[in-house]
């Protein structure tokens, strides 16, 4: 029994492993990790090490754990997608105990045919060096062992560490373990036993550097993620369209998300990139409005759509405004244009060497001007909440990427999403009470201006309202009253 158990499992760890034919073959190669970690290097000071953690898991409830994303910064280095894992990138080679140098080293999850039957294929070591490209390579309860002088650098730099790590007592190399032997080998301080009235050693540990080093790379996107960036926001349009399509008086937020996030995953996006926001009505005037739970749209609202498909880590993000029956009203309309307006404004300086600020004030400009002569606000200058967030933010990786928000330069890749949200019970005509509108969209920086990479999906209220009047594949997709009584 006992023979035949084990060869159960064997024969089960070589069927996983068989299955790498069934991943996507379009995930970005490993030469591009390769030459991530090099311009890394490149940034580095002289005689420094940088050192980067994968993400913790995180629990969901119980047993359940939510679905694992991988750090950014730690997948943009590596192309690693798994969790207890440590990169280090050396300024200079080091010497390794056999004799041979190195400039970088990785230690991820070990292979394990039992948890793989229960979580999923693992790389390993192995895998590592095959798929992702990496020399150095070993198991992490290796890192224990790893024998190196820190106190040799003169800077170690690292991103200050989470404070929802969690320990499982039955792994001795998890990502809280990874932590604890890092601190162990650079001594990291003990807050405890640190008096104000000894002044501490100076340290060569680093928690800040990096921040600067990393928003330098990312926000400057090289052709492979231009490619992923342009998917997600097709992806993303797609589901604009088909929702402008097939939106009905009646359906709910739940069910107007669901449209969305149906056409993400029929276009083999993984995922959302950030929880979706869909706000009928006053729902609208909450900005990161995610709760989508009201029952069901007013013939008279408007609904307010901002979602964004995940497409291999990169993602979109792009909002449309849109009337519920299909028709704008004379006050929706107004509020509508004008956001539109101080849109197409902040465009028309959207080039290499605007400011993020002139980007904002371009649009700000305006909307205060036409909240003006709509009697809405007295004076141009008049402080309000009707416009309360900036315009204009990286997307790559995270939804707001990492990038330098001072100049535009080409390459970059960025929103510009302007609006005007009116509460209930404002200081303004009951008329335009509970109307909200976002009009967000997706720029490529080129070296003469900009590419707009979302405009399949339609934002000009005369083009809104004619796809809103074409035919939906959903139209017929009706289920039986789930709560009816039978």
């Amino acid at each position: 029994m006992k023979l035949l158990s084990s060869l159960f499992f064997i024969l089960c760890f070589f069927s996983l492993a068989a299955q790498d034919s069934d991943l996507p073959n379009d995930f970005l190669p490993k030469t591009f990790f390769r030459e991530r970690r090099e311009k890394l290097r490149e940034k580095l000071l002289a005689n420094s090490v940088a050192v980067f953690f994968a993400n913790p898991v995180r629990n969901r409830s119980n047993d359940v754990d939510f679905v694992y994303h991988q750090d950014p910064d730690f997948y943009y280095l590596t192309g690693y997608r798994e969790p207890d894992a440590v990169l280090l990138v050396f300024k200079e080679k080091q010497n390794s105990a056999n004799g041979t140098t190195y400039n970088e080293i990785i230690f991820v999850q070990p292979r394990n045919e039992l948890r793989e039957m229960w979580t999923g294929r693992r790389l390993g070591d192995k895998g590592v060096k095959e798929n992702l490209g990496f020399d150095q390579a070993f198991n992490n309860s290796l890192f224990k062992q790893y024998n190196l002088d820190f106190s040799k650098f003169t800077s170690i730099l690292f991103f200050n560490f989470n404070n929802d790590v969690r320990d499982n007592p039955r792994d001795s190399s998890d990502l809280y373990n990874l932590i604890a032997q890092f601190k162990t080998k650079v001594n990291y301080p003990d807050a405890h036993r640190t008096t104000l009235a000894v002044e501490p050693p100076k340290s060569n540990l680093n928690k800040t550097g990096l921040e600067t080093i990393m928003d330098n790379l990312r926000g400057i996107k090289t052709k492979e993620e231009i490619e992923l960036v342009r998917k997600a926001v097709r992806i993303s349009c797609a589901g604009q369209v088909e929702v402008m399509k097939a939106i009905k008086p009646g359906m709910s937020e739940r069910e107007i998300q669901g449209i969305h996030e149906f056409v993400f995953k029929k276009y083999q996006a993984e995922d959302v990139g950030y929880p979706s926001i869909v706000g009928a009505g006053h729902n609208g005037c909450i900005l990161h409005y995610i709760d989508n739970y009201k029952p069901t749209t007013s013939n008279k609202e408007l609904i307010l759509m901002d979602l964004g498909a995940e497409f291999h880590g990169y993602t979109a993000d792009i909002t449309r405004t849109i009337p519920v029956n299909g028709k704008f009203s004379p006050e929706q309309k107004q509020i509508y244009e004008l956001v539109l307006k101080a849109q197409e404004e902040a465009m028309k300086i959207c080039k290499p060497g605007t400011s993020f600020k002139e980007i904002y004030l371009a649009t700000r400009v305006v909307i205060n001007r036409g909240l003006k002569e709509l009697g809405i606000i007295q004076n141009e200058n008049d402080k309000h909440m009707y416009y309360p967030h900036g315009c204009t933010h990286h997307i790559g990786l995270d939804v707001h990427d990492r990038g330098e928000y001072n100049l535009l330069e080409a390459g970059m890749m960025i929103t510009i999403e302007p609006g005007i949200y009116i509460p209930e019970n404002s200081p303004c005509d009951k008329k335009w009470w509970g109307i909200a509108v976002r009009i967000e969209d997706d720029f490529l920086i080129t070296p003469n201006g900009y590419e707009h990479l979302s405009s399949s999906a339609p934002r000009t209220v005369k083009d809104i309202e004619a796809i809103m009047k074409l035919p939906s594949p959903l139209d017929n997709f009706i289920l039986p009253d789930l709560d009816r009584k039978e």
